[in-house]
């Protein structure tokens, strides 16, 4: 026999074939076990500890596996679609993890038994189209405008988080903020919320949670430049600006030969008369209040504090575009250029506190506001981190819901309902496709399926009457109570979670799921070893 003719590079290492699948399915599991008792109202805290050192204390799917570091492609896979549901709507990490490694161990039994992967994931689309449509049948509409129904809402997102004492509070606050943020978008009619840049997070040790509230208005952390300058003003005239109130230097290195003893006093004259010019320019206007991105040199906080305005130098240019959301200002270019209607009236308070060893700006009591920043309290910045984090799902549900105002029922009953949906529909189908369609079915109850491990009750009992309970018609709202482990009726309870996030938790679990059962090879290569470029062995796995 002739020799092996050696295609791939040494360095390579190549899995092919059934190991491969059975490889993904066991990754995609064991991604899945990390966050199953992060779900649910009695869920538990994971703490992770960055290389760094920093700790990391959360029970968010996306925010744990933001830290970990695995190796295993299919892993890595997994880990990416917690972010692209945080990203999408905003809830529901722990549960796309849950399910798509669900969707996975599904498929392990049909792989085993040679059925080709095509036709599983022909059965796995089939069943995410139905998905969808039961999904949209099962919901059910709401008013948006009515606050008591927004909160019953937003404390069901809250509930499994680690602010669920605060509940109330927290629900007030993800609600304010993000009515306060939304905007009709004039030329295309549709609602925009944009929580990420205009409703800003600030986090302040100290105090207590209950102290924490929504500004109608902008908090900075800056305080003022030049000490003659007024820490407190009513109905400030407000001007934005992002150019430098200094004297400009050249781009380049640029050289002067001066040749007369005065000609050195001329430039210095210069560099004064300019910056008089640009103050003149904005003292025309009578503000009492300027914000500028970049620096404002001592000449010009002289000539500001002696007009009477307050100047505040590097403003972040996020907040520079949160100020003139709040108060109805333009942000200038050139103080030449500055217009009346630039000018920002449309706050009610201007004032400088002082929290521990830090002063704060508050620009407050803004008659229409169209930001916001959300101060937050706490005993220290681990906890203030946390509670962060939970206030974003929950303002991110809240405009899921005000976008597309449809509900499902939580607590794992619209996953049940689902199923058992699916069953029925699997009865009537022929040829080998039902059985992987089945397999999806069942692989829903792991949602309910968690919620009662997690609250330490019966799982095969509970589990058992609520699918007796769903057999029979008109009981689609019954689900687990994930506090006592018991099966109840959702509208009692009112646990609603919003459509939009229940569908793309589906949609990102099964195409992951369909995604990774197509792969059949992987070759991982390995760089060369070239200088300190490393070995030909890949990175060891995390333990």
């Amino acid at each position: 026999m002739s020799a092996p003719v050696l295609v791939l590079n040494q360095n390579s290492k190549r899995e092919s074939g059934r190991k491969v699948q059975l490889g993904n399915v066991n990754a995609a599991k064991t991604i899945a076990d990390v966050i199953r008792t992060c779900l649910g109202p009695r869920s538990m805290l994971k703490m992770l500890m960055d290389p760094m050192g920093g700790i990391v204390m959360t029970n968010d799917g996306n925010a744990i596996l933001r830290e970990i570091t695995v190796q295993h492609p299919a892993a890595k896979t997994m880990i990416e679609i917690s972010r692209t549901q945080d990203e999408e709507v905003g809830d529901g990490t722990t549960s796309v993890i849950i399910l798509a490694g669900e969707m996975m161990s599904a498929a392990e039994q049909f792989l085993e038994q040679n059925m080709h992967p095509t036709v599983i994931i022909a059965a796995y689309r089939k069943a995410l189209d139905d998905m969808q449509s039961f999904l949209t049948e099962l919901s059910v509409e709401i008013d948006v405008t009515k606050t008591e129904e927004m909160r019953k809402i937003v404390k069901s997102a809250i509930g499994t988080k680690f602010i669920n004492k605060w509940a109330e509070l927290a629900c007030d606050m993800a609600i304010q903020s993000v009515s306060t943020v939304s905007m009709e978008n004039a030329s295309t009619g549709r609602r925009e919320i944009d929580i990420k840049r205009y409703a800003k997070v600030e986090k302040v040790p100290g105090g207590t949670l209950e102290d924490s509230q929504v500004l109608d208005g902008v908090m900075l952390n800056k305080d003022i430049t030049h000490p003659g300058m007024k820490r407190k003003i009513e109905n400030p005239r407000i001007l934005l600006l992002d150019c430098s109130l200094e004297y400009q230097k050249g781009e380049s290195q640029t050289d002067m030969e001066l040749s007369k003893d005065v000609d050195f006093e001329k430039v210095l004259q210069m560099e004064e008369d300019y910056i008089r010019r640009i103050t003149a320019e904005i003292i025309a206007f009578k503000p009492d209040l300027v914000f500028t991105e970049k620096g404002i040199s001592d000449l010009a906080q002289y000539f500001l504090s002696k007009a009477n305005i307050t100047a505040i130098r590097r403003v972040r240019k996020s907040d520079n575009n949160r100020i003139a959301r709040a108060c109805g200002g333009t942000v200038c270019s050139r103080t030449d250029e500055i217009r009346e209607e630039d000018i920002g009236k449309g706050a009610g308070l201007f004032e400088i506190k002082k929290f521990g060893d830090e002063y704060f700006t508050f620009i407050t009591k803004c008659q229409d506001p169209k930001a916001c920043t959300i101060l937050l309290r706490g005993a220290s910045k681990d906890i203030l981190m946390e509670v962060e984090r939970n206030l974003q799902d929950a303002m991110q549900v809240a405009r899921n819901v005000m976008i597309n105002p449809r509900l499902v029922p939580g607590g794992g009953a619209v996953e049940m309902a689902v199923a058992q949906k699916m069953k029925e529909k699997s009865k009537s189908m022929t040829g080998v496709e039902q059985w992987p369609y089945r397999a999806v079915a069942e692989a829903l109850e792991v949602i309910p399926r968690t919620l009662i491990q997690n609250c330490g009750a019966s799982t095969i009992r509970t589990l058992t009457a609520l699918r007796a309970k769903h057999a029979t018609d008109g009981n689609t709202t019954w689900g687990v109570n994930g506090e006592a482990g018991e099966i109840v009726d959702m509208k009692k309870l009112d646990i609603w979670e919003p459509l939009s996030v229940k569908q793309q938790t589906y949609k990102t679990a099964m195409e992951t799921a369909m995604l990774l059962l197509r792969i059949d090879d992987i070759v991982s290569g390995s760089k060369k070893a070239e200088g300190k470029e490393g070995t030909g062995n890949a990175a060891p796995t995390a333990q």
